[in-house]
């Protein structure tokens, strides 16, 4: 029952999100189930499984995930800009993963809709997105993005001081 109970505020929510987005993209989840002792988030984790239609001309909002998300496309194409000016475009049979809390965000450029099975793994009550107003850049993903001025870019969790700022953000995160 409190599974059952789950799932329902977890789809009402994404409903809701996407009406306030405004997308014609479709949610289903295929089903949620809790890891007690996950290594992944070393401790408690809620594990999703949804399918997600994006439809052609649709924009996703910039946001980042919590914990980890692993997605295989089965039709279509789907561009997952970086926050940092970054792209990258999946086709049908094709697989990629969001971690690290990275900000980025979806895109279906193609002439047809772009279905992507995901599954989310993040720390139990965490929620699968965390929507952002507007694009940022980071969090830095190693002490090389830091590097030869790239530490003056990164807004996100927060913008650093200098070099070192950003190469003991890394090392304190991994």
């Amino acid at each position: 029952m409190k599974s059952r109970k789950r799932l329902a505020a977890g789809v009402a929510t994404g409903v809701a999100l996407l009406a306030v987005l405004g997308y014609a993209a479709t949610t289903t989840v295929l089903g949620v189930g809790i890891i007690p002792d996950s290594e992944l988030v070393d401790g408690p984790a809620e594990v999703t499984m949804r399918e997600f239609t994006s439809f052609p001309g649709e924009v996703g909002g910039w946001h980042y995930h919590p914990g980890f998300v692993f997605n295989v496309v089965t039709s279509g194409t789907v561009i997952v800009e970086d926050g940092c000016g970054e792209e990258e475009v999946f086709s049908a049979g094709q697989a990629f993963e969001k971690i690290g809390g990275r900000v980025h965000r979806w895109k279906n450029e193609g002439t047809v809709p772009a279905v992507e099975f995901n599954t989310f793994v993040v720390p139990q009550g965490s929620p699968l997105a965390v929507p952002l107003p507007e694009r940022q850049c980071g969090p830095p993903r190693s002490t090389n993005e830091c590097r030869q001025g790239g530490w003056a870019v990164f807004t996100h969790p927060r913008s650093f001081k200098n070099q070192g700022d950003c190469i003991q953000h890394v090392q304190r995160s991994r």
